[in-house]
């Protein structure tokens, strides 16, 4: 039976329908790319709560600034690329100085981009983002997981980057799943390995968990959808019971997911890691499974590093 994918996008598209309707302070301050980050059925039905500022992602940064002074909860949607190094000064300076309650929705994270090529590419905003005070930096891992975890971040209080993909990812989690912020899901249990993931690759370790699995290696698998404030905890038991941790992302390998679990693995004194990510290069325009397999982002390469040497 094949399993069904939906792009994580279109569950931000309609978990914030949801939510407008159910709280009129919900705003959508869309940078007119709403086709592509799924915000037009939002403008259609509630229309008093949306604003489009253009091609004007700075400006659209600081309406929703002032937005929330004013008690209004604020969504900033665009394209990860620009939604965070485009308006990372006015993010910093302008949302998370004054820890205003702004969520950043951006589409098209990590290489799911694809054709577009490496300027529609975002490998580097979780990291950045995750480095500015206060700012706290989520990738759902399906449509599921998307659509609970726009509410939980619109029930949060302070600014939320939100990372979804273009391409069709599928669908691992059922609809009454439940999500906390900050807090990973053990999706598999396991004392042999940990594969640490998030967004788009979470199918990926599941998927060389089972491959393992039927060589005798039990994989512990964390879908660790928030990367800032990571969940230390998770972490610290993944070094305890198995001592060796593989971290998956469809980000830079540098200051993404794989960084975030180092420091955590460095400050224990103990236990080994391996990342597998982007290899600190630029994306090209090619398919999505393609730039994946160009850094080593594969059910294989996962199973092999798991069965090398540590």
């Amino acid at each position: 039976m094949e399993t069904k994918k939906i792009p994580t996008r279109n569950g931000f598209g309609e978990a914030i329908v949801e939510l407008g309707k159910e709280n009129k302070d919900i705003l959508v301050v869309d940078i007119d790319i709403g086709k592509s980050c799924k915000t037009g059925e939002f403008r259609k039905q509630l229309p008093e709560q949306y604003i489009n500022v253009g091609i004007a992602e700075q400006n659209g940064a600081g309406v929703a600034a002032g937005l929330a002074t004013c008690g209004k909860i604020p969504f900033v949607v665009t394209y990860a690329a620009f939604g965070s190094m485009r308006i990372c000064e006015m993010i910093r300076q302008e949302i998370c100085y004054p820890r205003l309650n702004v969520k950043i929705a951006c589409s098209h994270g990590g290489v799911t981009p694809a054709n577009d090529g490496a300027s529609h590419q975002a490998i580097e905003d979780m990291g950045i983002l995750r480095t500015i005070p206060n700012m706290t930096v989520v990738m759902p891992a399906d449509y599921a997981s998307a659509k609970t975890l726009v509410k939980k971040a619109a029930a949060f209080d302070g600014p939320v980057y939100l990372r979804f993909t273009r391409d069709a990812v599928p669908v691992i989690y059922g609809e009454d799943e439940d999500f906390e912020i900050g807090k990973a899901k053990q999706l598999k249990d396991g004392k042999d390995v940990a594969i640490i993931a998030n967004g788009d690759t979470v199918c990926l370790a599941l998927q060389a968990a089972e491959a393992l699995a039927a060589q005798g290696v039990q994989a512990r698998v964390l879908d660790m959808h928030t990367i800032k404030p990571l969940d230390t905890q998770a972490v610290a038991a993944c070094i305890e019971d198995t001592g060796r941790i593989i971290t998956v992302e469809d980000h830079n390998i540098l200051n993404g997911l794989g960084s975030a679990v180092a420091e955590v693995v460095a400050e224990a004194g103990k236990g080994k890691l391996k990342r597998v990510g982007i290899q600190d290069q630029f994306g090209q325009s090619a398919p999505y499974q393609r730039l994946l397999e160009m850094n080593g982002i594969t059910v294989e390469n996962i199973v092999a590093l798991a069965q090398g040497q540590w």
